[in-house]
């Protein structure tokens, strides 16, 4: 059976293509290494300094120099490159980035995201992800579509402090893929089974459904 974590990485997967630079954020978004086809030539990277990251191979020893944001280790495929924080921030500066991958504590229908600090609890700090969120061209969201609690996490306007304003272009959770447009959140896709009105009612967000066009994933 598949499991919500996986049917986000699946359809997320979707969205890359061929000659990209892919950076992937801290948590959920790493594991998308899981479902890029080894064919596909996509460098990803790491912003504290790898360009070409990719998962280690099983008979390989992992190099305890070499690891991801989020402090996994990792190898690199042929090609790649090794520098400094300065040169890798200096890439998401220039816009070299073509895509982000984030996970959320919030994000609403005019694209902001909140996804780096609970007023209370403790924080590490907003890292990379201020640089990413303003910089890079694409920043798709891969979070589950309510709390532990139930609530909404995609709302009409974020609660928590912001990481960035106006800079989400895609979300996608468990129950849908949702456009961030002008005019507000447009569902691309709907998850096979569940109703719209089911999507409706765990959504705090309002949004545009055209029910002749959105798929099923």
């Amino acid at each position: 059976m598949t499991t919500d974590q996986q049917r986000i990485l699946a359809r997320a997967a979707k969205e890359i293509t061929a000659g990209q630079i892919v950076n992937l954020g801290i948590g959920l978004p790493t594991q998308l290494f899981h479902y890029i086809p080894p064919e596909l030539e996509v460098l990803v990277h790491s912003e504290n300094g790898v360009l070409g990251c990719q998962l280690i191979d099983d008979n390989s020893e992992a190099d305890l120099e070499m690891i991801d944001s989020g402090g996994t280790y990792i190898g690199t495929r042929p090609g790649a490159s090794v520098f400094d924080s300065a040169m890798s921030f200096a890439m998401i500066r220039r816009r070299r980035v073509d895509m982000t991958f984030m996970g959320a504590f919030e994000v609403d229908q005019q694209g902001n995201l909140a996804n780096w600090k609970i007023p209370g609890k403790f924080s590490p700090g907003i890292g990379g992800a201020m640089e990413l969120a303003q910089k890079v061209e694409r920043l798709i969201v891969l979070c589950s579509h309510n709390d532990k609690h139930g609530n909404p996490k995609i709302l009409k306007r974020c609660r928590l402090p912001l990481t960035a304003p106006h800079c989400v272009s895609l979300v996608i959770t468990e129950k849908a893929a949702m456009q961030v447009t002008s005019t507000g959140l447009e569902v691309v896709d709907i998850a096979d089974g569940l109703s719209i009105e089911e999507l409706r009612a765990a959504t705090e967000a309002e949004l545009i459904i055209d029910e002749t066009r959105v798929g099923r994933f």
